[in-house]
């Protein structure tokens, strides 16, 4: 059984503190958790007014979906709650995202794997987590479910916990940047 956080994670320091701190949400396809975590994350930093000090991306660990735009039911979900989902194409994780990036974030466990066996050297991995390791209200290792075999309500749920855990980053990228 999990236990709840009494804390959420850290994010890890910049790698090169005068740049811009760089975050790659990654799931399966790439046009669902990811890339509704990309987008609740980059308007949540602009509002904070700290979107020259931080990018965001996203990308799969599959690569069947690259080029396309995101479900439509998580761009619905998002449009509905006063996001844009509309500039997303779906990219393809490789290595070369675990030099790029301050801090990967996956969205399960499956994903965490992928990442880490696509790793050269151990020192890339420090910047490796799972999401909700960020989510006060989460179990230690929760995962993001994947909404894409479900209805609505599904894409409603990650839509809340993307929210909450962003919530959570924001606070911490205030403090870092």
């Amino acid at each position: 059984m999990n236990e709840p956080h009494l804390h959420p994670a850290e994010l890890p320091p910049p790698r090169q503190p005068e740049s811009p701190y760089t975050i790659a949400m990654v799931c399966l396809g790439n046009i669902c958790r990811s890339p509704m975590a990309q987008v609740v994350l980059t308007e949540k930093v602009r509002r904070a007014g700290l979107g020259s000090a931080v990018e965001i991306r996203s990308c799969g660990t599959g690569d069947w979906h690259v080029g396309e735009p995101m479900d439509h039911r998580a761009a619905a979900a998002l449009s509905a709650h006063g996001y844009d989902p509309s500039l997303h194409r779906a990219a393809h994780f490789d290595a070369s995202w675990l030099d790029a990036s301050d801090a990967v974030l996956a969205m399960d466990r499956a994903n965490l794997r992928d990442i880490r066996a696509a790793a050269a050297n151990p020192s890339q991995l420090d910047r490796v987590r799972l999401f909700r390791n960020f989510d006060p209200e989460a179990a230690a290792d929760a995962e993001v479910p994947d909404p894409w075999y479900g209805g609505p309500d599904g894409f409603e749920e990650v839509l809340a916990m993307v929210e909450r855990t962003t919530d959570a980053l924001v606070e911490q990228l205030q403090r870092r940047c």
